[in-house]
């Protein structure tokens, strides 16, 4: 098998005295989609956050591609984060090409790129219009656009369908699908099991900051006797009214 892109062993992440992530390990592989699966507060987005070198993990090691995340691996990553980070004042298409470039492109690659994917995603008449005046479900398609130019080896993808209307959403999955096709990995942070059922290859699910559950999508349902992954995410998230109920 292939060295992982992503390597987790140990990470513990501790911030103003409060326990984030404990003992955290897994690994992510060039070609698969990962489900990184927990409610609001389980330490999902403090990993991500970490493994980019955006917080510095208490203990443990994170490497991407076999190192440790440094910025000029930026054309290896390519992250869509829950909270968009668009400069609205800018047009698409010159935000888009700045993005490339910050990636490594020419001027002209990044706009070769861009304009097809514009195209795409029914954007091509927004090229030059400022980011502003899209609606949300159109900042999200610029957003992904953004991420996966340069095609990066690995995708972080946080929430990506939250806004989308059902076209939009399989347009998205569908362009996830081709990436994967082509041998990207996929970090996939969603709250839609089904989503996950149609997308994942393995996955992980967080309960504050501790790994419950780890491994493909059929050895998870095995593991806790379930028929779909949402039922195993609601055991797990619903054990203190279960032993209640036993108790």
């Amino acid at each position: 098998m292939k060295q992982p892109i992503v390597s987790i062993k140990d990470f513990h992440l501790v911030i103003n005295d409060k326990v984030i992530v404990k003992e955290l390990s897994f690994d992510v592989h060039p070609g698969e989609v990962f489900a990184l699966l927990g409610a609001n507060g389980s330490g999902k987005t403090s990993t991500i956050r970490s493994l980019l070198g955006i917080y510095q993990a208490t203990g443990g090691t994170l490497h991407v591609d076999g190192k440790q995340y440094t910025p000029d691996q930026a054309r290896v990553v390519g992250y869509l984060p829950e909270e968009r980070g668009l400069y609205t004042r800018s047009k698409v298409l010159d935000t888009m090409i700045y993005f490339g470039e910050l990636k490594g492109l020419s001027h002209d690659e990044a706009k070769e790129f861009s304009l097809a994917y514009l195209e795409r995603v029914g954007l091509a008449d927004k090229a030059n219009v400022k980011i502003k005046k899209l609606s949300g479900g159109q900042q999200q398609k610029v957003q992904l656009g953004v991420a996966i130019i340069g095609g990066p080896k690995l995708l972080i993808l946080d929430e990506p369908t939250k806004g989308l209307d059902p076209v939009n959403r399989k347009l998205l999955l569908d362009i996830v699908d081709e990436l994967q096709q082509k041998g990207a990995a996929v970090i996939y942070i969603t709250h839609l099991m089904e989503e996950v059922e149609r997308l994942a290859d393995r996955l992980l699910i967080l309960k504050d900051g501790t790994a419950r559950a780890y491994g493909s999508v059929a050895e998870v349902k095995k593991q806790f006797k379930s028929k779909s992954i949402e039922d195993v995410f609601v055991s797990i998230y619903d054990e203190k009214s279960s032993e209640v109920a036993h108790g």
